[in-house]
């Protein structure tokens, strides 16, 4: 069972002063949460401005800070549409990359994801397919590039009681789709999410990005600290089965 760690996602330091911007803040927050028990790390690459970026350089500075931290730990960024809003930019920068993440997050949903697959999967990047609801699910599967993801990423939601509803529905859809399955909240699910997720056997996801808040209501002072509640839920989980 995968803990993965989401470092900073799109939130500033305006938000909590520990998120990571620079490369370096980026390779430490990654290297604690390593420490702590994530498997992997997920990362919104910044520029030197410290707003979200893909450009080849920016991206390149990045990996190679976070790899250095932390040897062996598969890296992954975002490509998230509102980085780069106009879908030509962001395919050409996204081809340039030449220090390549291990893998790269796709919302399915969002305009131009199914070519932008094809693209990363053609570069030998994994692909995580974000899937927000079951029309995502269908268009994954209508793709025909399911099988070639590294796994899908259900996102069904903030709102608890919502984000359980739709994540009923994305399962429906999904069925006996083989391929890994990671699950993770946001703000208000986020600890139930984890919960659902230790429970059902299911990778998942915990850091800034998705949540600064440890289960008990107080303020997460570090990614590592997310990890570590999270896998305390894994312990919990486990025991119970």
């Amino acid at each position: 069972m995968l803990v993965k760690a989401a470092i900073n996602g799109s939130r500033t330091p305006k938000e909590h002063p520990s998120i990571p911007v620079t490369p370096q803040q980026q390779a430490v927050e990654s290297a604690a949460a390593v420490a702590a028990g994530a498997g992997a790390i997920h990362v919104h690459v910044r520029g030197t401005d410290g707003r979200e970026s893909i450009s080849p350089d920016d991206s390149a500075r990045a990996l190679e800070a976070i790899r250095a931290a932390c040897p062996g730990v598969p890296v992954g960024v975002s490509t998230g549409a509102w980085i780069v809003r106009d879908v030509g930019r962001r395919f050409e920068l996204i081809q340039a990359w030449d220090v390549l993440p291990d893998f790269a997050s796709v919302n399915v949903h969002e305009d131009g994801a199914i070519r932008l697959m094809r693209l990363l999967i053609g570069k030998g990047i994994g692909v995580e397919a974000g899937v927000w609801n079951a029309p995502a699910v269908k268009a994954l599967s209508d793709s025909g590039l399911a099988g070639q993801c590294l796994r899908i990423l259900i996102e069904p939601g903030e709102k608890r009681d919502d984000a359980r509803i739709n994540l009923e529905k994305i399962e429906a859809a999904l069925g006996l789709t083989s391929v890994p399955r990671l699950l993770h909240g946001l703000n208000g699910s986020a600890w139930d999410m984890i919960t659902l997720a230790a429970r059902q056997g299911y990778d998942m996801r915990i850091g800034f990005e998705d949540t600064l808040w440890l289960p008990d209501g107080t303020r997460a002072p570090t990614n590592a600290a997310l990890v570590s509640a999270a896998l305390s839920i894994v312990e919990i989980a486990v025991r119970e089965r």
